[in-house]
């Protein structure tokens, strides 16, 4: 059996369990032993019945002395089995769970692990519920006891069934290929990762799975620097940059036009950029700040300077309607300076395309701003010198490529994001590039107030939303969920929302909807009147999280505020108060709970983008938050960015030195090549 074998291949997974285990992203051998118990239980000490405690988790061996089942509502069924060891009887109870009482026989033995507690109306009885392990035994058959793996499960594909194929797959798993360079496992004296990725399933105490996991997730976070290492390398020593000149008149010019003073965190990003730009190997820097920090002004300088030394530049934006702004933002900061800037994207008609690919191939275009449209063939540069790309997280490393191979020589590649991410991340996210931060806002921009409150407000809110609309102001609504499904009967849809606000309390006010399943042109049509404010009430999911910059816009209202992230909400807050208008974001959440209550609160009282994604990290953990930041890495399985800081410095640290020993660089290539052929195919293609 090989790692990238169908999990089919596997004993007792046929083709239904196959489908079932997709559902859990488990289907290859090696999706299967890397899928990793999100917890453990130690049932290593088997409790006499005589000897439980209430409010204990206990495991018991026992036999089945009687079985009963019954109905106390519809949807409620209770089964209750008696068992007895020889010093007493307990009682073991499961809810909603028939399918068991076909398992069970009178006389079986049969051991349970779950916690303790007084039967009701039992006098005294006790009683063993919330199970989270059970085994059917033979008259001979001993019950797996020890350090057991808790995973993610369902209904269909239990913790038994999970913890039986872990251990039929480990048991017959050929050598397993190692990740780390033998001369680092010699160093580290880590485990080897044949013995770790049996040990992080069934460990035989807890110091061996402490290294069992610390050896997993020091492989992942190094085979991730290992690989940004490598591609910041080969960027820089196989490339022949583009080297500027020191900025003269025209760039002066430009931050003179500017309608405010640079702020110092603009002064020194520009003062990083411009010394990259300067130098002869590729500049390769992401300009990280906060909605509405100024990261334009600051593109636009690093634009004017390639296009003062002779070059072309390229901006590309993931939408048409940012790409459109971004060419008026540039063509009004831009304006007396003589540079030519064009506009390409796949909405133009043909005659305007083709006349757009003549301009930027005979360099009568200093400065084309689009889409994606920029990545296509038949798009050529005559000299490219710099390449801006907005909002980096929805592009792929492979695009952002794609555009820098339009250059005769490596253009310098400057990645813009408004998506703050926290120092803990940016290590791991983008560690191929080089970071400047823009922490302060512009002088002149408008804080907006934030308000956390219940549904029992909305017609309230509604009203003070259409009191907004009426003096001049527009307004968005933003829903979690483009239309009702099963699961979310009691979460109203983006679709029904519109609905009710249209012909209810904003009858007679233009309302439009935009949601991700409209097509581009509808999409990209009702944004476009929403900006020019024939659209004053928008409904949107969070297609608008990176969306237009609309000035007038000044309230923002957020249904069940709680099914989204901080960092997101933060998004959608940010596009309101672009404009000389007092602004708001009224979060509407039904969850009571203190966790959702806590985490939304922390809305009202930061608008500190950075300081919300250290928090969102706190409290969601970086499982979700790490893989709306990815763009073509390796999928974290184990290892944690927050919690295992010291194992990614130390990761660090190990792959600085593989990258200058090339025994260690030789050993690491062919890894790469199997494991993260994908992932890092600019790499080993190299």
């Amino acid at each position: 059996m090989e790692l990238s074998d169908d999990v089919r291949m596997v004993k007792h997974v046929g083709p239904k369990k196959a489908q079932l285990l997709k559902k859990l992203g488990i289907e290859t051998v090696y999706d299967l032993v890397t899928y990793y118990p999100r917890a453990y239980e130690d049932e290593s000490t088997i409790s006499h019945i005589s000897e439980l405690h209430a409010g204990e988790r206990e495991s018991v061996l026992g036999t089945i002395m009687n079985i009963s089942e019954r109905t106390v509502r519809r949807n409620m069924t209770i089964l209750k089995v008696m068992i007895s060891d020889g010093t007493g009887f307990v009682q073991v109870v499961w809810f909603n769970q028939r399918y068991l009482k076909k398992q069970l026989k009178t006389g079986s033995r049969i051991f349970i692990k779950g916690k303790v507690q007084y039967a009701y109306g039992g006098h005294g009885q006790l009683s063993i519920s919330n199970i989270s392990d059970y085994q059917i035994l033979d008259d001979e058959e001993s019950p797996e006891t020890g350090i057991q793996p808790v995973y993610a499960a369902t209904e269909k594909i239990t913790q038994k069934y999970l913890r039986s194929i872990m251990h039929a797959v480990l048991d017959e798993m050929p050598a397993v290929p190692e990740m780390l360079p033998e001369s680092l496992l010699q160093k580290t004296g880590m485990m080897r990762r044949r013995r770790a990725m049996s040990a992080i399933h069934f460990p035989d105490d807890y110091d061996e799975l402490r290294q069992a996991r610390e050896r997993l997730a020091f492989e992942e976070l190094y085979i991730i620097q290992c690989g940004l290492f490598l591609l910041k390398k080969e960027s820089r020593d196989n490339k022949n940059g583009v080297r500027h000149l020191i900025s003269s008149h025209l760039v002066d010019k430009v931050i003179k036009g500017f309608p405010y003073t640079l702020t110092r965190d603009q002064e020194k990003a520009w003062r990083e950029i411009e010394a990259d730009m300067e130098r002869n190997m590729p500049m390769r820097r992401l300009l990280e700040g906060d909605v509405g920090s100024g990261k334009t002004a600051i593109a636009a300088l690093a634009l004017t300077k390639t296009v003062e030394n002779g070059y072309q530049g390229a901006l590309m934006a993931p939408t048409e309607i940012l790409a459109r702004q971004h060419y008026e933002n540039f063509s009004h900061m831009l304006e007396g300076t003589g540079i030519n800037i064009g506009f390409l994207s796949g909405h133009l008609t043909k005659k305007q395309r083709d006349e757009m690919h003549d301009n930027i191939s005979s360099h009568r275009v200093d400065i084309v701003i689009g889409t994606h449209a920029l990545i296509q063939d038949s798009v050529t540069f005559d000299s490219l010198g710099l390449v801006v790309t907005d909002e980096q997280h929805r592009f792929g490393v492979e695009q952002r490529a794609a555009l820098e191979k339009k250059g005769h020589s490596s253009p310098d590649v400057l990645v813009m994001t408004a998506t703050p991410i926290p120092r803990t991340m940016t290590l791991t996210v983008y560690g191929d590039l080089d970071i400047s931060v823009i922490h302060e806002l512009p002088p002149g921009r408008k804080p907006v107030r934030t308000f956390l409150r219940t549904p029992d407000r909305r017609t309230l809110i509604y009203q003070y939303v259409r009191s907004q609309i009426e003096e001049g102001r527009q307004a968005y609504v933003v829903c979690p969920l483009i239309e009702t499904s099963e699961e979310s009967t009691d979460i109203p849809s983006a679709e029904e929302v519109y609905a009710e606000l249209s012909n209810g309390i904003f009858n007679g006010i233009p309302c439009g909807i935009v949601h991700g399943r409209l097509k581009l042109t509808e999409k990209e049509d009702v944004m476009r009147r929403f900006h020019d404010g024939s659209i004053k009430l928008l409904v949107a999911t969070t297609v608008i999280e990176v969306g237009v910059n609309v000035p007038n816009a000044s309230i923002m209202v957020i249904e069940n505020a709680d099914r989204f992230g901080l960092a997101q909400l933060h998004q959608l807050r940010g596009r309101v108060g672009r404009g000389p208008y007092k602004s708001f974001c009224i979060l509407v959440s039904a969850n009571r709970s203190d966790k959702a209550r806590e985490r939304l609160g922390i809305m009202e009282k930061i608008s500190d983008g950075f300081r919300l994604a250290e928090e969102d990290l706190k409290l969601r953990g970086p499982g979700q938050f790490f893989g709306n930041m990815q763009h073509g890495l390796p999928d974290l399985k184990i290892a944690d960015v927050i919690g295992d800081m010291d194992l990614l410095v130390k990761a660090r640290r190990a792959a600085i030195k593989t990258m200058s020993s090339n025994e260690e660089l030789e050993e690491l290539m062919p890894i790469l090549a199997t494991q993260y052929k994908r992932q890092f195919l600019r790499i080993t293609e190299n």
